[in-house]
């Protein structure tokens, strides 16, 4: 495990160490990247006293960072074994993209129907660096993430926001997001033309309906790494 500089609550005389009240989090944001990254893999078991060691901390703010990581579904807590990096199922998978296909297409509707020609411009922009992205798969799936958390933004509804969050942070524990089968990263390309077709035409049934169908079609891609 690589070696990270201590991270100690702040002193009384003031520095950029952080306060007390705000070391789980980064403690959470570090531990949350290195299982993103799959540092830390599915079902690996977290070893609290050695990250304490290495983060110069106490096992409190751990503890409490693997509560939040636990919230967020990419932390497992078993019974007198310890925490684990959440295995993803295929059930999981499948409960996941259910999910995000109803509240992205619902976002996607709300978008038709109130968004200003500025933020639809936005949009446009987003998918042109998709457009410009397709040879390379890694800028592919960063592009695609902006262009779905852009028209969560502009929906403008917290609770979608937060629920669609942890919602994709469980799909990235399937490596690259999801493995996507020959040729599905034209197919995503061509539902993104449509969808920006329809939210161009102000047309929130048919913008709904490609979003649910778009969704749909990356879970069929997904598999388990």
């Amino acid at each position: 495990m690589s070696t990270s500089t201590a991270i100690r609550p702040a002193t009384a005389s003031g520095s950029s160490r952080l306060r007390e009240s705000a070391l789980y989090e980064q403690v959470a944001e570090r531990l949350r990247a290195r299982i993103l990254a799959h540092t830390l893999p599915p079902g690996s078991w977290i070893d609290e006293q050695s990250l304490a060691a290495e983060f110069g901390i106490s096992r409190t703010p751990l503890r409490e960072a693997l509560k939040v990581l636990a919230a967020e579904g990419l932390v497992t807590m078993k019974m007198r074994r310890g925490a684990y990096v959440t295995e993803v199922s295929e059930r999981d998978l499948t409960e996941v993209y259910h999910l995000l296909g109803l509240l992205e297409a619902d976002a996607a509707a709300t978008v038709a129907r109130s968004a200003t020609d500025a933020q639809l411009a936005e949009l446009q922009a987003l998918h042109d660096l998709l457009e410009r992205s397709v040879a390379d798969r890694d800028a592919f799936f960063r592009a695609n993430e902006q262009f779905h958390l852009k028209l969560l933004h502009i929906a403008d509804n917290h609770w979608t926001q937060q629920m669609v969050g942890d919602l994709r942070r469980v799909m990235k524990l399937n490596r690259h997001q999801s493995l996507f089968k020959q040729g599905r990263i034209e197919a995503s390309l061509d539902e993104h033309r449509q969808i920006m077709q329809a939210l161009k035409a102000r047309d929130a049934a048919k913008v709904k309906q490609l979003m649910e169908q778009h969704i749909r079609q990356g879970r069929e891609a997904a598999t388990l790494s």
